[in-house]
């Protein structure tokens, strides 16, 4: 089966840099996988916006992103991963990443956005990951501890919302689902 099998279109817009092959997960709904191979940086992480917009776009929001064929990821790249991530999420979806390179997973511990993302071993984990999820009732998330992701400090939300860190003072938002984003 290839790309354009699963999503018309996908592959009329190439790019030598960054080859990435779709596979839907049969058993779970609007789960795809996109395996990524090559690197995401400034000049073509227009193209990796492009298609994951597309696979959005078709009611993926499950999205597992096997990462074992990356070998490095700018900033700009880490910051398309977050607005998929802010996209997904409001479609009750989620992003799940796959055998992170140690160096790519570098870059998303430096800019402080490693613990927004999902980071699974192995596809069986990253499956498991959405037939879990929908199920956790809303005590289970609050009262939630996470770090800063400015500072690290440790802080504890008792509800989702809007907050300041008390150590940096950087404005936070947790939603719902627990998830903690800048502003």
């Amino acid at each position: 089966m290839t790309n354009n099998d699963i999503i018309p279109g996908f592959d009329e817009e190439k790019d030598e840099s960054l080859k990435i092959r779709l596979q839907k997960v049969d058993n779970v709904d609007g789960c795809i996988i996109l395996y990524l191979n090559g690197y995401i940086d400034t000049y073509n992480s227009n193209f990796f916006q492009k298609r994951v917009s597309k696979v959005i776009e078709h009611g993926y929001v499950r999205i597992i992103f096997h990462c074992g064929g990356l070998n490095y990821v700018s900033s700009t790249g880490i910051g398309s991963f977050t607005a998929f991530l802010k996209a997904v999420k409001t479609r009750n979806g989620d992003i799940v990443l796959l055998e992170i390179q140690p160096k790519v997973y570098e870059v998303f511990q430096l800019l402080g956005f490693s613990q927004f993302f999902t980071i699974k071993d192995s596809l069986d984990d990253a499956v498991a990951h959405f037939s879990e999820t929908g199920k956790k009732p809303q005590e289970e998330i609050f009262p939630k501890i996470f770090k800063c992701p400015i500072c690290s400090k440790k802080l504890k939300a008792t509800r989702p919302g809007r907050f300041r860190c008390s150590e940096c003072k950087t404005i936070l938002a947790i939603d719902n689902s627990g998830q903690v984003f800048l502003g």
